[in-house]
């Protein structure tokens, strides 16, 4: 499946969005996931500049079929950011009417962030699958850092949103956020077979991907071996 698998990570302020000085001090990762035979593709977290990845889109010959949203924060999907406003999912819409791809516990936060249709929008269980042409992409429910939040699994690449990052995970303590629930999603994540690499929502480590393996190794959230201790050290 790798050589048919398309897969691009973008970092806002390098890549995209280059002088937004939001994007360029939040690192957002931003991700393109397609079938390279029938050159659909679907995008990960479109903010700061939309139209920009719809011009890497159109550039690479590739056909936008769908988004995928890890979660609802303006740095990820567009809204208001602390007096900000992003650009984001709603501008993309307005440019390509394509199905956005939520977590069913996720959809109103991201109907309210972004002031998209609740017709937009399509709500997932965990576990659920969608396909970009051939290509399957396992859609997992890690809520923690907000009720909805999801990982993208395909072939051997894990996007973890603000699920996980290469050192630390998501904070807890917005709205909606559960240590206890984030305790459960990494120790999901943990138990995922094989050794998928981890794509991060943003660049806070050196490296920009790592292997689960190594991930479980160096960061810190993982050295708990309880909820307690969680709870001790990141409640």
């Amino acid at each position: 499946m790798s050589d048919q698998v398309y897969f691009r990570q973008l970092l806002s302020g390098r890549d995209f969005a280059v002088g937004d000085p939001i994007a360029t001090q939040m690192v957002n990762f931003c991700y393109l996931i397609g079938d390279a035979a029938t050159r659909e593709v679907v995008v990960v977290d479109p903010a700061y500049a939309p139209n920009e990845l719809l011009d890497v889109i159109a550039a690479d010959d590739l056909r936008l079929t769908g988004v995928l949203v890890t979660h609802h924060h303006p740095d990820h999907v567009g809204g208001d950011l602390m007096g900000h406003q992003l650009s984001g999912l709603a501008d993309l819409l307005a440019k390509a009417p394509v199905p956005v791809h939520v977590n069913r516990d996720e959809a109103e936060w991201v109907r309210r962030s972004t002031g998209v249709s609740a017709t937009d929008l399509t709500p997932h269980e965990h576990d659920d699958e969608i396909r970009v042409g051939d290509v399957p992409i396992r859609l997992l429910h890690t809520p923690g850092h907000t009720p909805g939040s999801q990982c993208f699994l395909v072939d051997d690449k894990l996007v973890a949103g603000d699920t996980l990052f290469l050192q630390g995970c998501g904070r807890t303590d917005f709205p909606g956020g559960d240590p206890d629930a984030m305790y459960a999603s990494l120790q999901q994540l943990s138990g995922l077979a094989g050794d998928p690499v981890v794509h991060p929502g943003h660049m806070y480590s050196a490296d920009p991907k790592a292997p689960l393996s190594e991930v479980r190794r160096t960061n810190m959230v993982f050295r708990a071996s309880s909820l307690e201790q969680f709870r001790s050290m990141f409640g």
